[in-house]
């Protein structure tokens, strides 16, 4: 089976606040890499077969308009819901259940003012 998403990058203002905020959310250790003209934080999670980045460069706009991008949570999205929370986001949908065969999703607002959620069978 393929994966639909391979890279998706996250637009932001204040990179330092926002490497810490993905640090904490997703309890990893962003690198930082620039490449031509723009800062990359690139996300270092094993056993994904996808990734991305948060980036700031001429182009990269925060905001919550655009397409909304779902986390992984794993098998309960609630820890990981507690850290943004905890990191400084705003929860604008708190967990919901969907349905038995999807699961749950939360939505947040990152630091940067992008909406995030995150998905979870539990």
């Amino acid at each position: 089976m393929k994966d639909l998403v391979v890279w998706f990058e996250i637009p932001v203002n204040d990179f330092i606040r926002a490497k810490q905020f993905y640090d904490k959310l997703l309890e990893t250790n962003i690198e930082a890499e620039k490449i031509g003209g723009v800062l990359m934080g690139f996300f270092q999670l094993p056993n994904y077969s996808n990734s991305g980045a948060i980036v700031q460069g001429q182009g990269y706009e925060p905001g919550d308009k655009g397409p909304l991008l779902y986390f992984n949570a794993g098998q309960d999205l609630r820890p990981m819901l507690k850290r943004a929370e905890a990191a400084g986001a705003e929860i604008l949908q708190s967990r919901t259940f969907i349905s038995e065969a999807i699961g749950y999703y939360a939505i947040f607002r990152d630091p940067e003012g992008n909406r995030i959620a995150l998905h979870s069978k539990g």
